[in-house]
């Protein structure tokens, strides 16, 4: 590249952009930031939007991103928000179905003014690697220009990367460009000490094992499954599962979050309670991802035992198996994280038909002369919203649970 010609083609800044790309460009960086020592957190009363493309958008019928992060703060009072729009970019471009004015870039800021963050997931690139690297200068330029926005909120913003085409075809070139645009975010991030997730490189490795899109590009349920895994990893957050050791013949625990009941004197049966830390992410697409605790139970004799808890049989396997621990895939906490979920999709659904309504033209827009009344009508959706936050809130929370691990005659 002509140094010159670059600076003259593009300005210092693009300049520098470029250069710190193709510095970069053979594999996208991991999860980085500048305040990467601090642990990320939610507070009470933080206001989460999930802003970018169909990356973000497509969530909604998921809700696996929100429940991720729900979960792993159930005592605290956080709301969320997913203003992702299929197509969009950093200027709003794929919101122009409004009629001017607004701008789409005026709509864009307007809805997320409206949503009044204190905390944005912000995953564009996507739509704008399409231009190629003639395009990143311009890109950054208005990543640049929406985080001061997200600033101005007094928000603070987590840069996702965007995720690679996932066909089975030769893609290579494809993704070395989005590759190129994810360091580009990564370098933004960096220089205003932002936090940075790569989801870029650990999609890529899961579609080597399961099958996490229908068309090569949009994520199906699974993927948005293991998308949530990835983020939650991505901000440094701790296993969301731990191993519980149980100890049959000594009838005690190393475990702090259990607590041993009882051993049937008839049956040897094995009562005891977990007090689990956090809902399990489950998977209501079989995958075999879901996962909660892993219960390691030595002493056993010899033999085959199931384990049930509220009536309901949640795993068997021998007593080695039991000895050397098994992933705890069903029960009554993934009955649970399957009610927040939905419970999650409806309340997005619910708000996505609020600040995106059929007939906005009739209802808000030039032409609300004629359905006006409607917008009224709006308002109320808001009220479904806030009491679908409260069923939320009831069900986020743990539950300590009761198990019963007998043997199998």
């Amino acid at each position: 590249m002509n140094k010159k010609l670059a600076v003259r083609r593009y300005g210092m800044l693009g300049f520098l952009t470029l250069l710190y790309t193709f510095s970069f460009a053979q594999s996208p960086p991991s999860s980085t930031s500048k305040s990467s020592a601090e642990p990320f957190t939610l507070k009470d009363g933080d206001r989460v939007v999930f802003l970018g493309n169909s990356l973000m958008e497509n969530d909604l019928t998921h809700g696996y991103l929100e429940l991720v992060l729900t979960t792993r703060w159930p005592g605290r009072n956080v709301t969320f928000r997913n203003l992702g729009w299929s197509g969009d970019n950093v200027f709003g471009d794929a919101r122009s179905y409004f009629t001017n004015p607004p701008t789409p870039y005026e709509l864009l800021m307007k809805q997320l003014t409206d949503a009044q963050p204190t905390v944005v997931f912000v995953a564009y690139g996507g739509v704008e690697a399409q231009e190629g690297e003639a395009g990143l200068p311009r890109f950054t330029e208005g990543l640049n220009k929406l985080l001061d926005k997200i600033g101005e909120l007094g928000a603070k913003a987590v840069l996702l990367s965007p995720i690679p085409v996932l066909s089975s075809i030769k893609t290579t070139q494809r993704n070395d460009v989005l590759g190129r645009y994810a360091t580009a975010i990564a370098a933004v991030a960096a220089e205003r000490g932002a936090r940075y997730v790569d989801v870029f490189n650990p999609v890529l490795e899961i579609q080597k094992q399961i099958t996490i899109t229908d068309n090569d590009i949009h994520l199906n349920e699974a993927g948005y499954h293991h998308l949530a895994a990835a983020l939650e990893k991505g901000l440094g957050l701790s296993a969301r599962s731990e191993v519980v050791v149980l100890d049959y013949a000594r009838k005690s625990t190393s475990s702090p979050n259990a607590r041993l009941s009882a051993i049937h004197q008839k049956t040897g049966a094995l009562k005891f309670t977990l007090d689990e830390k956090y809902l399990p992410l489950s998977a209501s697409d079989g995958s075999t991802s879901a996962s909660g605790q892993v219960l390691r139970i030595t002493g056993l004799d010899k033999g085959y035992y199931t384990l049930t808890a509220e009536g309901t049989l949640v795993a068997a396997a021998s007593a080695k198996q039991w000895a050397e621990g098994v992933n705890i895939r069903q029960g009554p906490s993934f009955s649970q994280a399957d009610r927040l979920r939905n419970l999650i999709q409806k309340k997005n659904d619910i708000f996505f038909h609020q600040y995106r309504p059929h007939n906005r033209t009739y209802i808000v827009g030039f032409r609300a002369y004629e359905q006006g009344r409607h917008a009224e009508g709006l308002k109320e959706l808001g009220l479904i919203v806030t009491w679908l936050e409260g069923q939320i809130a009831l069900n986020r929370m743990p539950t300590p649970r009761t198990y019963e691990l007998t043997p199998l005659k």
